[in-house]
């Protein structure tokens, strides 16, 4: 058994990181979608999960490989799939984040209430000062950091491009983004780190969901 999904082929380590999350709740029916950058292409290519699949039971025929800068589809497995139908999320995030390597989107109850509960019409979420953005190679004693939050159009294509617009800024100190009452997308330089990361987030919305106001500001 590999110690780190990084020792998988990325789309085996993709298979597991969706059994894992499925079984978890973050990627109830066919919701959520998974992506690596695929190496040794001749363009800058991802393979991201095909639309519609159920994650709980997905194999290494269910990935598609596209290209990052336009979209098109270079090599699918199983004829008739298409690729997630938020692709151009993940390419506005490795167009803009270079040494971003994989990229995992979820639907969570948590992520959801929190958001409601503390930036219901905000566009930014102040992150409570715990101990684990230190995962996000965030250092600082009191670190004030926030989460970008996108309102959930029905015109994917468009929320990729505000997100572009975001990162093109370089101001990001969080390797995450959030759709407003839909689900979080996160990034890291390999799969394990993404798979890492996600999971942080999940635990600072855990936190933002049960707690009051005063609590995430406390000293």
């Amino acid at each position: 058994m590999p110690r780190t999904l990084d020792q998988l082929s990325p789309r085996a380590g993709l298979v597991e990181v969706a059994r894992i999350f499925y079984e978890r709740g973050w990627m109830a029916g066919t919701a959520g979608n998974l992506s690596v950058r695929a190496p040794n292409q001749n363009t800058p290519a991802l393979w991201i999960t095909a639309s519609g699949l159920p994650k709980g039971h997905l194999d290494e025929g269910d990935f598609i490989l596209a290209s990052v800068e336009t979209g098109t589809v270079i090599e699918q497995a199983k004829p008739g799939q298409k690729p997630s139908a938020e692709t151009s999320i993940h390419r506005a995030v490795y167009a803009r984040v270079p040494e971003a390597k994989a990229c995992l989107h979820v639907h969570s109850v948590d992520g959801v209430l929190a958001i409601r509960r503390h930036a219901p019409t905000a566009h930014r979420l102040r992150l409570p000062a715990l101990e684990m953005l230190k995962g996000f190679d965030i250092w600082d004693e009191r670190p004030e950091v926030e989460l970008p939050i996108f309102e959930n159009l029905a015109n994917v294509p468009e929320i990729a491009a505000q997100l572009d617009r975001y990162l093109a800024e370089g101001t990001a100190r969080v390797p995450a983004a959030m759709i407003r009452d839909h689900g979080v997308t996160v990034w890291g330089r390999g799969l394990q780190e993404a798979f890492n990361r996600l999971e942080i987030m999940e635990y600072l919305f855990g936190f933002l969901a049960r707690a009051t106001p005063a609590e995430v500001g406390a000293k």
